[in-house]
């Protein structure tokens, strides 16, 4: 009788335990959609105060660090369904040049209340990919731009043995040694006692991995040098 009783309690706090890393998803999942709400209300504020706030740097703080938390948002977001193997690629058609001109229209008021100047340097080109996942990886791509470039960022695109090559370059200092990749990112690779720990990424990396094409799978690279001699990220898609 004892046993069985026990077993019973047992049965029923299983039932009752708590999947906290579900409860954690769930939150950042609302925290998300709030901030989306957030930036919007930012975008009409400054269309209806542009005189006022174009220039105001604590408006642009302000919508620098929502953008960037945001960004890292929908990153945790994607490691938890990489975690849960629930993330995938939905593989479509699209026009590269027009693309990234939509991508970069989100940042053009940000960009321009830093003072700094962008253009796109693309190629006539059609590519295949989830453009849901591309885009978290270029919204936080071009945030970190934002922050160390000097004067300039920078969108391309080109093909190259096979790939889809979409790039961020900036004018800044370039990335430091221990960031710089040539392929995929591990997670154990990761160190979270560090004050970077390269989680974007690595994000960016298990992105680019789920473009499959045959035998060939995407990856990243990040390097310094190009025409504006500071940071290069690159995504190559096949």
């Amino acid at each position: 009788m004892t046993d069985n009783v026990s077993n019973n309690r047992r049965a029923e706090a299983k039932e009752q335990a708590i999947d906290f890393s579900m409860v954690i998803a769930s939150a950042v999942h609302d925290m998300k959609n709030s901030l989306g709400m957030l930036l919007n209300s930012l975008d009409e504020l400054r269309h209806e105060h542009s005189e006022s706030l174009s220039d105001s740097r604590s408006f642009n703080t302000l919508q620098y660090e929502a953008e960037r938390v945001h960004s890292d948002l929908v990153q945790l977001l994607g490691i938890y369904r990489l975690g849960e193997q629930t993330l995938s690629a939905h593989i479509e058609e699209h026009f590269v040049p027009d693309f990234l001109a939509s991508q970069l229209a989100r940042h053009r008021p940000l960009l321009t209340g830093h003072d700094i100047a962008y253009d796109i340097v693309a190629d006539d080109i059609n590519g295949y990919f989830d453009d849901d996942l591309l885009i978290g990886v270029l919204n936080n791509t071009v945030n970190n731009a934002i922050r160390y470039t000097r004067t300039r960022v920078r969108l391309t695109a080109r093909e190259q043995d096979g790939y889809l090559v979409i790039g961020i370059e900036d004018d800044g200092e370039g990335y430091p040694e221990h960031m710089q990749k040539d392929g995929p990112v591990s997670f154990r690779s990761l160190n979270f006692a560090s004050g970077s720990t390269s989680l974007g990424l690595f994000f960016a990396s298990s992105v680019a991995s789920l473009h499959r094409d045959g035998d060939r799978s995407g990856f990243i690279r990040v390097r310094n040098g190009g025409e504006l001699g500071g940071g290069i990220f690159e995504i190559w898609l096949p």
